[in-house]
């Protein structure tokens, strides 16, 4: 048996995983920030730690995590507000999230790496 979510709630399961891994990378890059403004020779070894493949991917999934979270959020505005609460647009809208912020990481993925 298998079982089949609904786009909306595909939509929310992104929104809340974008949510807590923007939660949890916050410290390592106001971490990353503060070094980088110590000493030149700090911000060299951290452009040098940011060329690195693994680390790339990882910056292109957190512009996911931060568009789709985005995204996600202002739609949830604009129901909030009574706008696109209707079955048909709010599937309509879920998709839009989804393939908007699917394919800014597919050009975050293409630019970084």
């Amino acid at each position: 048996m298998r079982i089949r979510f609904p786009v909306s709630a595909v939509m929310s399961i992104g929104h809340r995983i974008a949510g807590v891994l923007l939660f949890l990378t916050l410290p390592l890059l106001i971490y990353l920030l503060q070094l980088s403004v110590q000493s030149e020779q700090a911000y060299q070894d951290i452009r040098h730690w940011l060329d690195l493949s693994p680390v790339r991917l990882l910056l292109a999934i957190l512009i996911w995590a931060l568009v789709h979270h985005l995204l996600a959020g202002i739609r949830v505005l604009f129901i909030d507000i009574d706008l696109g609460v209707s079955k048909g647009v709010a599937r309509s809208t879920a998709w839009l999230v989804n393939l908007s912020a699917l394919t800014i990481f597919l050009l975050a993925l293409a630019v970084l790496l």
